[in-house]
């Protein structure tokens, strides 16, 4: 066989291998609805790799580069202490601010092992235009290179400077709220448990499809379950990059996951939203029903036909989504109405 012909033969095969893994991925995207149908859905990514996570780790911080005309963006530091490094952060406000008033503790996705407080300035400093309120960004030291406690307590050092410089901010300490989406949601979740045992006043936690449960990857199948954006693979392994070892049944470590506290009682009042095709929808449904059965009021949003991350790919384009975020916002200013 010649050299041109086997290049031939093997160009043809490569092409039909890449024809089938598209014909079985729209197969498996059929249940999601057209509206939410997005390029991204067709690559499924392994954040386990370390090429993909190094190419993610440039990319997804300029995803939210579009800030809101009017809105003002300062970086800022958490000082460093004898045993702790200096914690970056994000502000956002406007100029024309209610003071003292609300203020909103923002924490990034990305699985703790990507992602960076900037890829939220279109969210982050929307919040701060509609709603009047200062929201804090942090820029959380990532895993495997930092595991837990690491990005626990550098948002939870964020919390604590946020109170201590809530007059300089002009803030209302009793106004101030935790927040974040998917790993972010998570850490917020642990920083509002710490904050409730530390008495650190939180008034609202805002959880946008988080990540709770490190149990759940002993419960599927690397392979199999979702396949949407943030599958099971990607979970193992950003679990077992956080946690510093494979998830065990029994891991006595306070806050490394939210779901893993057994006593819920007196955590403020929770908004928690998920699709139902996202990998962590149960795991959100299990802890809003936990916090409902220990008194605290839990709006649980549970929308159909949505994918992990679906709302920040499609608001504005999918109604659905712009519903979704919208639903978010309205939540959030629930709670930072004065009592």
């Amino acid at each position: 066989m010649t050299l041109r012909r086997a290049l031939g033969v093997l160009g043809a095969v490569v092409a039909l291998k890449g024809a089938m893994v598209i014909t079985a991925r729209h197969r498996a995207l059929a249940v999601v609805p057209s509206e939410l149908r997005h390029p991204a859905l067709y690559v499924p990514l392994n954040f386990g790799n370390a090429a993909v996570r190094a190419i993610a780790r440039q990319a997804v911080p300029l995803t939210g580069a579009t800030i809101r005309p009017g809105v003002r963006v300062e970086r800022c530091t958490v000082p460093a202490t004898a045993t702790n490094p200096g914690v970056n952060l994000l502000t956002y406000q406007t100029a024309g601010r209610h003071k003292p008033g609300g203020a909103l503790l923002w924490i990034h996705g990305g699985g703790t092992v990507l992602g960076a407080a900037r890829q939220e300035n279109a969210w982050c400093s929307r919040i701060a235009a509609e709603l009047g309120v200062l929201v804090v960004g942090v820029d959380y030291r990532l895993a495997p290179e930092n595991p837990f406690p690491a990005a626990h307590d550098d948002c939870y050092r964020a919390l604590r400077w946020l109170h201590d410089n809530a007059t300089d901010l002009g803030v209302d300490p009793e106004l101030i709220v935790v927040g974040g989406e998917s790993a972010g949601g998570g850490l917020a979740a642990t920083v509002v448990q710490r904050a409730h045992d530390t008495g650190v006043p939180v008034r609202f936690q805002l959880l946008e499809y988080p990540m709770l449960d490190d149990r759940t990857v002993l419960r599927l199948d690397p392979h199999g379950s979702s396949v949407y954006t943030w599958t099971p693979a990607s979970n193992r392994f950003a679990w077992n990059a956080y946690l510093g070892r494979p998830p065990q049944e029994r891991d006595d470590r306070p806050y490394i996951a939210a779901a893993r506290r057994a006593d819920l009682t007196g955590l403020p009042p929770a908004w928690i939203g998920v699709g139902d095709l996202d990998l962590f929808c149960p795991e959100d449904i299990e802890y809003a029903r936990r916090l409902r059965e220990a008194g605290t009021a839990c709006e649980l949003r549970v929308e159909p036909g949505m994918y992990h991350g679906a709302d920040a790919l499609l608001d504005g384009k999918a109604p659905a989504m712009t519903a979704f975020r919208t639903a978010m916002l309205d939540a959030l200013s629930a709670a930072l109405i004065e009592p």
